[in-house]
């Protein structure tokens, strides 16, 4: 079957539109990057639902996080397919149709009245509409739109979801505190339909569309046809990725990712400063600060990517990410203070900044079909994020604290430290 990444696939087009001002595929990124802020804005939400929830209903930890779980499980699940689904519709078809699942999911949420329907419309619609618009892509967005600069721009877009999730937390926080936690979901629900109108207008899926090269390039590309069999070819590159090394060890290690980011502090970190005697809307605060330092550790991890070897980046940042997470228990308490700050900062930096080097990896191993294999790693990040998201609230029940999850997690980035450095790079002729 053709790839979709493959030039001849199509007829040789016109010569590219002489270019007045930045590159469309800036225009591109910024667009992409909306659409990804509106998605992340869901990541968090999962965290401030269980204090309400539970007051309103009576609902288990346990049962609220189950919601959360299979939402983070299908966001991964749901990934790679997305890669296979955008060569085969284009980006912007996607890009609009999982916004309009994710207002619809929130928008049911505020009607449940039972665990189930809870799963159904936050975990299930959320979780499907989340995926499809994750960290995969922001790798379409850069494979199909850039040559050069690739790292950096993938740091840019992976810190937009990142930005979503904190920059409406504060607010999101805000209103479920004063107001009711169906109006948070409501203005959830409002941001996917501004992304939608935005990037209809201005997301395209290919420079030849506008008539231009990939930023950086010399020559200019046709956009290929259309790959029939997405789902089938999402599957066959499975296979074929499941035969090497690289692949199992980098979807261990973002798995551990997932465990200890979206698995712990989205889901568990404001219920957990709660059990210290933290307001929510503090501790809400203290994660919407994670997401400043976020982006920059983000950015600046894609800036790095280009220049050194990721897999060294890998080894530090989960290195010092796991000792952060090992002194989280000695430092909440019903106050904010200067090392619960330092802690943030330190968090914030290493979040998502193993990001860029993971998909630099994958690129190096996969080279056209990265994107669809990056979807797969993603789905072992998710599914981390969904064990933890359970884990943590069968421990909370079980010894009435988060401590034992705050050290578990610190022990599991310091195995993904030592297994990022055994990925070995392939040979450059």
């Amino acid at each position: 079957m053709t790839s979709t990444m493959t030039p001849e696939a199509t007829e040789t087009p016109a010569p590219p539109r002489p270019r007045r001002g930045p590159h469309r595929a800036w225009v591109v990124v910024a667009a992409a990057w909306l659409t990804i802020v509106a998605a992340g804005a869901f990541s968090t939400m999962s965290g401030l639902l269980v204090e309400p929830l539970r007051a309103e209903f009576g609902w288990s930890t346990s049962s609220i996080g189950l919601a959360a779980s299979v939402s983070m499980v299908l966001n991964g699940v749901v990934a790679p397919f997305s890669a296979a689904l955008m060569d085969r519709y284009g980006m912007r078809r996607v890009a609009v149709a999982a916004l309009a699942v994710l207002g619809a999911g929130a928008g049911l949420t505020t009607v449940v009245g039972a665990p189930w329907q809870l799963v159904l419309a936050w975990g299930v619609l959320t979780g499907l509409g989340a995926g499809a618009l994750a960290t995969v892509f922001a790798a379409q967005v850069v494979q199909r739109w850039f040559v050069a600069r690739r790292g950096l721009v993938t740091g840019v877009l992976t810190s937009a979801g990142v930005l979503g999730q904190f920059a409406f937390l504060p607010v999101l926080s805000w209103i479920t505190e004063h107001a009711a936690w169906r109006a948070a979901l409501a203005v959830l629900a409002g941001a996917a339909l501004v992304a939608m109108a935005v990037t209809g207008l201005l997301l395209r899926g290919h420079p030849a569309e506008a008539g231009v090269r990939p930023y950086g390039a010399r020559d200019f590309v046709p956009k290929p046809e259309p790959a029939p069999g997405a789902a089938a070819r999402t599957v066959r590159v499975l296979l074929k990725a499941a035969r090497t090394g690289p692949f199992w060890l980098l979807s261990g290690t973002f798995a551990v990712c997932g465990a200890t980011t979206n698995g712990i502090m989205w889901t568990h970190f404001t219920p957990a400063a709660h059990d210290h005697g933290m307001a929510a809307t503090a501790a809400s605060s203290l994660l919407a600060l994670v997401g400043v330092f976020n982006v920059a550790g983000t950015i600046f991890s894609g800036w790095l990517t280009d220049r050194l070897d990721p897999r060294r980046l890998l080894a530090a940042y989960y290195a010092l990410r796991g000792l952060s997470l090992l002194t989280l228990p000695l430092l909440l308490g019903p106050a904010v203070h200067g090392s619960l700050i330092a802690f943030v900062v330190l968090f914030g930096l290493l979040d998502v900044a193993t990001v860029p080097p993971t998909l630099a990896l994958i690129r190096e191993h996969y080279g056209p079909d990265a994107a669809i294999v990056f979807g797969w790693v993603s789905a072992a990040h998710q599914a981390g994020a969904g064990l933890m998201a359970v884990s943590g609230g069968a421990i909370r029940d079980l010894f009435g604290t988060y401590d034992p999850m705050w050290v578990a997690s610190g022990a599991l980035c310091a195995v993904a430290a030592l297994v990022a450095m055994v990925v070995r790079r392939p040979r450059v002729s």
